[in-house]
């Protein structure tokens, strides 16, 4: 195995609920660290979203790996942002048995 170029630094993000004293909850984005990555790019395809058709990109985000349960270790629900781009994680996978990365195989979404 070839060790991954993490050159690119990117948010990680998990969300957060709190009340919102009408006996519901509202949802805010926290960012949890930066991590180092290799995002490597598959091929993209079009989808239809809640009020128009979005753009989505599927993508192998490698980061470094972290214990289990360890808040720096990306999980799926959360999200990497770089600037405005947001990445959204699906699924997170050891990259190699003695779990040095971690591949996160994650969608960018761009509304078009």
């Amino acid at each position: 195995m070839n060790a991954p170029h993490l050159n690119r630094a990117m948010v990680l993000e998990g969300v957060v609920r709190t009340p919102d004293g009408a006996g519901g909850f509202s949802s805010v984005w926290t960012a949890l660290g930066t991590l180092w990555a290799e995002v490597l790019p598959g091929s993209g395809n079009d989808t239809l979203g809640e009020e128009r058709m979005l753009s989505a990109v599927p993508y192998r985000i490698t980061v470094r790996g972290a214990p289990v349960g360890s808040e720096s270790r990306p999980r799926a629900g959360q999200r990497f942002r770089e600037g405005t781009r947001l990445f959204w994680i699906q699924a997170v996978t050891e990259r190699d048995a003695q779990g040095r990365y971690l591949t996160c195989f994650a969608r960018e979404e761009v509304p078009k």
